[in-house]
Protein backbone atom coordinates (compact mmCIF):
# COMPACT_ATOMS: atom_id res chain seq x y z
CA UNK A 1 0.00 0.00 0.00
CA UNK A 2 1.47 3.77 -1.33
CA UNK A 3 2.29 5.75 2.44
CA UNK A 4 2.26 9.53 2.86
CA UNK A 5 5.60 11.10 2.39
CA UNK A 6 4.89 13.12 5.78
CA UNK A 7 4.77 11.92 9.60
CA UNK A 8 2.20 15.39 10.06
CA UNK A 9 0.04 17.16 8.46
CA UNK A 10 1.31 20.79 9.16
CA UNK A 11 0.46 22.76 5.34
CA UNK A 12 -0.06 22.10 2.24
CA UNK A 13 3.11 23.21 1.17
CA UNK A 14 4.99 20.38 2.70
CA UNK A 15 2.54 17.95 0.72
CA UNK A 16 3.65 16.52 -2.81
CA UNK A 17 0.89 16.03 -5.47
CA UNK A 18 1.09 12.21 -4.78
CA UNK A 19 -0.02 13.07 -1.28
CA UNK A 20 -3.05 14.81 -2.16
CA UNK A 21 -3.72 11.76 -4.54
CA UNK A 22 -3.51 9.21 -2.29
CA UNK A 23 -5.91 11.18 0.23
CA UNK A 24 -8.40 11.32 -2.27
CA UNK A 25 -8.87 7.85 -2.98
CA UNK A 26 -8.34 6.73 0.70
CA UNK A 27 -11.55 9.46 1.06
CA UNK A 28 -13.19 7.94 -2.30
CA UNK A 29 -13.35 4.28 0.04
CA UNK A 30 -14.41 6.35 3.77
CA UNK A 31 -17.43 8.04 1.58
CA UNK A 32 -19.04 4.50 0.98
CA UNK A 33 -18.01 4.07 4.37
CA UNK A 34 -20.53 7.44 6.06
CA UNK A 35 -23.18 6.21 3.39
CA UNK A 36 -23.52 2.95 4.50
CA UNK A 37 -25.74 2.14 7.38
CA UNK A 38 -23.53 1.31 9.65
CA UNK A 39 -21.04 3.92 9.79
CA UNK A 40 -18.04 2.80 11.61
CA UNK A 41 -14.90 0.69 10.82
CA UNK A 42 -12.46 -0.11 13.18
CA UNK A 43 -9.36 0.72 11.69
CA UNK A 44 -7.93 2.56 14.55
CA UNK A 45 -9.17 1.12 17.67
CA UNK A 46 -5.94 1.08 19.50
CA UNK A 47 -5.48 4.83 18.34
CA UNK A 48 -5.63 7.97 20.91
CA UNK A 49 -6.83 11.52 19.21
CA UNK A 50 -6.83 14.77 21.25
CA UNK A 51 -8.47 17.55 19.84
CA UNK A 52 -6.68 20.62 20.83
CA UNK A 53 -8.55 23.57 20.18
CA UNK A 54 -6.76 27.11 21.54
CA UNK A 55 -9.39 29.03 18.99
CA UNK A 56 -13.52 28.64 18.62
CA UNK A 57 -14.32 26.13 15.99
CA UNK A 58 -17.56 24.50 15.46
CA UNK A 59 -17.34 22.77 12.16
CA UNK A 60 -13.99 22.05 11.63
CA UNK A 61 -14.19 20.62 15.57
CA UNK A 62 -17.06 18.47 14.78
CA UNK A 63 -16.34 17.18 11.32
CA UNK A 64 -12.71 16.06 13.06
CA UNK A 65 -14.57 14.36 16.08
CA UNK A 66 -16.73 12.50 13.79
CA UNK A 67 -14.19 11.61 11.37
CA UNK A 68 -12.48 10.25 14.48
CA UNK A 69 -15.06 8.27 16.12
CA UNK A 70 -16.30 6.84 12.32
CA UNK A 71 -12.58 5.67 12.80
CA UNK A 72 -13.18 4.39 16.22
CA UNK A 73 -10.52 5.87 17.90
CA UNK A 74 -10.38 7.20 21.36
CA UNK A 75 -10.98 10.94 21.04
CA UNK A 76 -10.13 13.55 24.21
CA UNK A 77 -11.07 17.16 23.24
CA UNK A 78 -9.60 19.97 24.84
CA UNK A 79 -10.89 23.59 24.59
CA UNK A 80 -8.44 26.51 25.97
CA UNK A 81 -11.01 28.48 27.32
CA UNK A 82 -11.72 26.22 30.02
CA UNK A 83 -8.09 25.11 30.50
CA UNK A 84 -4.75 25.95 32.15
CA UNK A 85 -3.85 28.01 29.43
CA UNK A 86 -6.23 30.63 31.11
CA UNK A 87 -3.23 30.39 33.99
CA UNK A 88 -0.56 31.22 32.03
CA UNK A 89 0.40 27.53 30.79
CA UNK A 90 2.80 27.31 27.99
CA UNK A 91 1.54 25.28 24.87
CA UNK A 92 4.39 22.60 24.96
CA UNK A 93 3.72 22.24 28.62
CA UNK A 94 -0.17 21.72 27.62
CA UNK A 95 0.28 19.19 24.62
CA UNK A 96 2.74 17.46 26.82
CA UNK A 97 -0.07 16.76 29.65
CA UNK A 98 -2.10 15.85 26.88
CA UNK A 99 0.43 13.24 25.60
CA UNK A 100 1.46 11.66 29.04
CA UNK A 101 -2.38 10.21 28.35
CA UNK A 102 -0.86 8.09 25.93
CA UNK A 103 -1.95 10.17 22.77
CA UNK A 104 -0.91 9.34 19.29
CA UNK A 105 -1.97 12.49 17.57
CA UNK A 106 -3.20 15.87 17.89
CA UNK A 107 -5.67 17.69 16.15
CA UNK A 108 -4.41 21.25 17.20
CA UNK A 109 -6.27 24.60 16.08
CA UNK A 110 -4.09 27.74 17.06
CA UNK A 111 -4.55 31.46 16.67
CA UNK A 112 -0.80 31.80 16.22
CA UNK A 113 0.83 30.66 12.75
CA UNK A 114 3.37 28.17 12.61
CA UNK A 115 2.09 26.36 15.80
CA UNK A 116 1.84 22.99 14.62
CA UNK A 117 5.19 23.36 13.07
CA UNK A 118 6.83 24.56 16.91
CA UNK A 119 4.79 21.83 17.96
CA UNK A 120 5.82 18.80 15.67
CA UNK A 121 9.89 19.46 16.42
CA UNK A 122 9.14 19.30 20.32
CA UNK A 123 6.44 16.23 21.39
CA UNK A 124 6.14 13.14 20.27
CA UNK A 125 2.76 12.50 18.23
CA UNK A 126 1.34 13.05 14.85
CA UNK A 127 0.70 16.24 14.43
CA UNK A 128 -2.57 17.50 12.31
CA UNK A 129 -2.88 21.50 11.97
CA UNK A 130 -6.59 22.00 11.87
CA UNK A 131 -5.67 25.76 11.12
CA UNK A 132 -2.71 28.25 12.46
CA UNK A 133 -3.67 32.45 12.64
CA UNK A 134 -3.82 33.36 9.10
CA UNK A 135 -1.52 31.00 7.85
CA UNK A 136 -2.71 27.37 6.48
CA UNK A 137 -6.27 24.97 6.73
CA UNK A 138 -4.88 22.30 4.67
CA UNK A 139 -8.09 20.14 6.01
CA UNK A 140 -10.08 22.58 4.24
CA UNK A 141 -7.91 23.05 1.15
CA UNK A 142 -8.02 18.96 0.72
CA UNK A 143 -11.51 18.57 0.96
CA UNK A 144 -12.08 21.75 -1.43
CA UNK A 145 -10.20 20.18 -3.92
CA UNK A 146 -11.94 17.18 -3.41
CA UNK A 147 -15.80 18.85 -3.93
CA UNK A 148 -14.00 19.58 -7.47
CA UNK A 149 -12.92 16.97 -8.27
CA UNK A 150 -15.97 15.11 -7.42
CA UNK A 151 -18.40 17.76 -9.30
CA UNK A 152 -15.86 18.28 -12.23
CA UNK A 153 -14.26 14.87 -12.56
CA UNK A 154 -10.98 16.43 -12.38
CA UNK A 155 -8.79 19.86 -10.76
CA UNK A 156 -6.15 19.89 -13.22
CA UNK A 157 -6.55 22.57 -16.05
CA UNK A 158 -9.64 23.91 -14.23
CA UNK A 159 -10.02 27.63 -13.65
CA UNK A 160 -10.77 28.65 -9.83
CA UNK A 161 -11.31 31.73 -8.41
CA UNK A 162 -10.84 32.67 -4.81
CA UNK A 163 -13.13 36.07 -3.70
CA UNK A 164 -13.06 37.53 -0.49
CA UNK A 165 -10.87 38.83 2.44
CA UNK A 166 -7.74 37.10 1.11
CA UNK A 167 -5.47 38.75 3.31
CA UNK A 168 -7.06 37.26 6.43
CA UNK A 169 -7.65 34.03 5.40
CA UNK A 170 -5.63 30.78 5.84
CA UNK A 171 -8.46 29.25 3.95
CA UNK A 172 -6.98 31.03 0.55
CA UNK A 173 -2.83 29.80 1.04
CA UNK A 174 -3.99 26.66 1.67
CA UNK A 175 -6.11 26.37 -1.36
CA UNK A 176 -3.37 28.18 -3.71
CA UNK A 177 -1.01 25.55 -2.92
CA UNK A 178 -3.51 22.43 -3.36
CA UNK A 179 -4.70 23.85 -6.51
CA UNK A 180 -1.39 24.68 -8.38
CA UNK A 181 -0.48 21.87 -7.10
CA UNK A 182 -3.01 19.97 -8.79
CA UNK A 183 -2.14 22.13 -11.76
CA UNK A 184 -5.49 24.08 -11.91
CA UNK A 185 -5.38 27.83 -13.13
CA UNK A 186 -6.21 30.47 -10.32
CA UNK A 187 -7.15 34.30 -9.49
CA UNK A 188 -7.66 36.15 -6.07
CA UNK A 189 -10.56 38.33 -6.55
CA UNK A 190 -11.48 41.32 -3.79
CA UNK A 191 -10.94 44.63 -2.92
CA UNK A 192 -7.19 45.86 -3.36
CA UNK A 193 -7.06 46.41 0.44
CA UNK A 194 -7.91 42.79 1.26
CA UNK A 195 -5.29 41.06 -1.33
CA UNK A 196 -1.22 40.35 0.25
CA UNK A 197 0.52 42.23 -1.41
CA UNK A 198 3.04 39.59 -3.32
CA UNK A 199 -0.02 37.38 -3.60
CA UNK A 200 1.25 36.92 -7.53
CA UNK A 201 4.74 35.57 -6.30
CA UNK A 202 2.83 32.03 -5.57
CA UNK A 203 1.89 32.02 -9.12
CA UNK A 204 -2.04 33.19 -9.36
CA UNK A 205 -3.95 36.18 -11.48
CA UNK A 206 -5.38 38.92 -9.13
CA UNK A 207 -8.84 40.52 -10.93
CA UNK A 208 -10.30 43.08 -8.74
CA UNK A 209 -13.81 43.07 -11.17
CA UNK A 210 -16.10 40.59 -9.49
CA UNK A 211 -17.90 40.04 -13.39
CA UNK A 212 -14.44 39.59 -14.96
CA UNK A 213 -13.72 36.88 -12.69
CA UNK A 214 -17.06 34.98 -12.85
CA UNK A 215 -16.74 35.24 -16.72
CA UNK A 216 -13.31 33.17 -16.86
CA UNK A 217 -13.40 30.65 -13.48
CA UNK A 218 -15.21 27.63 -14.30
CA UNK A 219 -15.52 27.48 -9.73
CA UNK A 220 -15.82 30.28 -7.53
CA UNK A 221 -14.99 29.85 -3.91
CA UNK A 222 -16.46 32.47 -1.83
CA UNK A 223 -14.61 33.54 1.54
CA UNK A 224 -16.80 35.47 4.16
CA UNK A 225 -15.18 38.68 5.59
CA UNK A 226 -13.52 37.66 8.94
CA UNK A 227 -14.55 40.24 11.28
CA UNK A 228 -12.89 38.48 14.26
CA UNK A 229 -9.64 39.31 12.34
CA UNK A 230 -10.08 43.02 11.01
CA UNK A 231 -8.29 45.70 13.10
CA UNK A 232 -9.03 48.57 10.93
CA UNK A 233 -11.63 48.86 8.31
CA UNK A 234 -10.53 47.76 5.19
CA UNK A 235 -13.51 48.44 2.81
CA UNK A 236 -16.26 52.06 3.73
CA UNK A 237 -19.29 49.62 4.57
CA UNK A 238 -20.31 45.94 4.82
CA UNK A 239 -23.28 47.04 2.01
CA UNK A 240 -20.80 48.27 -0.34
CA UNK A 241 -18.63 45.53 -0.21
CA UNK A 242 -21.74 43.47 -1.27
CA UNK A 243 -22.78 45.65 -4.45
CA UNK A 244 -18.65 44.99 -5.40
CA UNK A 245 -18.29 41.70 -4.87
CA UNK A 246 -21.54 39.34 -3.18
CA UNK A 247 -22.72 36.87 -5.19
CA UNK A 248 -27.03 37.02 -5.58
CA UNK A 249 -28.53 34.94 -8.03
CA UNK A 250 -29.33 37.77 -11.17
CA UNK A 251 -25.55 38.07 -11.47
CA UNK A 252 -25.01 34.07 -11.89
CA UNK A 253 -27.69 33.84 -14.12
CA UNK A 254 -26.41 36.47 -16.27
CA UNK A 255 -23.15 34.46 -16.85
CA UNK A 256 -23.11 32.57 -20.49
CA UNK A 257 -22.18 29.25 -18.68
CA UNK A 258 -23.10 27.76 -15.37
CA UNK A 259 -20.04 27.75 -12.57
CA UNK A 260 -19.70 25.97 -9.43
CA UNK A 261 -20.30 28.37 -6.05
CA UNK A 262 -18.15 26.97 -2.84
CA UNK A 263 -17.84 28.55 0.60
CA UNK A 264 -16.00 27.21 3.38
CA UNK A 265 -18.27 28.47 6.03
CA UNK A 266 -19.67 30.01 7.98
CA UNK A 267 -22.02 31.76 5.69
CA UNK A 268 -22.38 35.41 6.19
CA UNK A 269 -25.71 35.36 4.08
CA UNK A 270 -26.73 38.36 2.25
CA UNK A 271 -22.76 39.42 2.67
CA UNK A 272 -20.63 37.51 0.11
CA UNK A 273 -23.22 35.25 -1.31
CA UNK A 274 -27.26 35.37 -1.09
CA UNK A 275 -29.25 32.51 0.06
CA UNK A 276 -30.95 31.60 -3.20
CA UNK A 277 -27.06 31.22 -4.08
CA UNK A 278 -25.85 29.48 -1.14
CA UNK A 279 -29.36 26.98 -1.89
CA UNK A 280 -29.11 26.87 -5.34
CA UNK A 281 -28.11 23.65 -7.87
CA UNK A 282 -25.08 25.54 -8.58
CA UNK A 283 -23.77 25.28 -5.09
CA UNK A 284 -21.90 22.34 -3.41
CA UNK A 285 -21.40 23.73 -0.30
CA UNK A 286 -23.21 21.15 1.85
CA UNK A 287 -20.91 18.60 -0.55
CA UNK A 288 -18.48 20.34 1.02
CA UNK A 289 -19.51 19.60 4.51
CA UNK A 290 -19.99 15.90 4.01
CA UNK A 291 -16.62 15.61 2.10
CA UNK A 292 -14.88 17.37 5.04
CA UNK A 293 -15.54 13.88 7.18
CA UNK A 294 -14.28 11.48 4.59
CA UNK A 295 -11.18 13.55 4.31
CA UNK A 296 -10.35 14.35 7.68
CA UNK A 297 -11.04 10.35 8.56
CA UNK A 298 -8.49 9.80 5.43
CA UNK A 299 -5.70 12.09 6.53
CA UNK A 300 -6.44 10.36 10.38
CA UNK A 301 -6.18 7.22 8.83
CA UNK A 302 -3.04 7.26 6.56
CA UNK A 303 -1.26 9.09 9.58
CA UNK A 304 -2.23 6.71 12.01
CA UNK A 305 -0.90 3.78 9.84
CA UNK A 306 2.93 5.42 9.49
CA UNK A 307 2.70 5.84 13.59
CA UNK A 308 1.81 2.14 13.51
CA UNK A 309 5.24 1.19 11.83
Amino acid sequence: MSELSVHHLLGIKYLKESDIQLIFETADHFKEVINRSIKKVPSLRDITIANVFFENSTRTRLSFELAEKRLSADVINFSASQSSVKKGETLIDTVNNILSMKVDMVVMRHPNPGAGIFLSKHVKASIINAGDGAHEHPTQALLDSYSIRERLGDVAGKNIVIVGDILHSRVALSNIFALKLQGAHVKVCGPKTLLPKHIESLGVGVETNLRKALEWCDVANMLRIQNERLDISYFPTTREYTQQFGVNKKLLDSLDKEIVIMHPGPINRGVEITSDVADSKQSIILNQVENGVAIRMAVIYLLASKIKQ
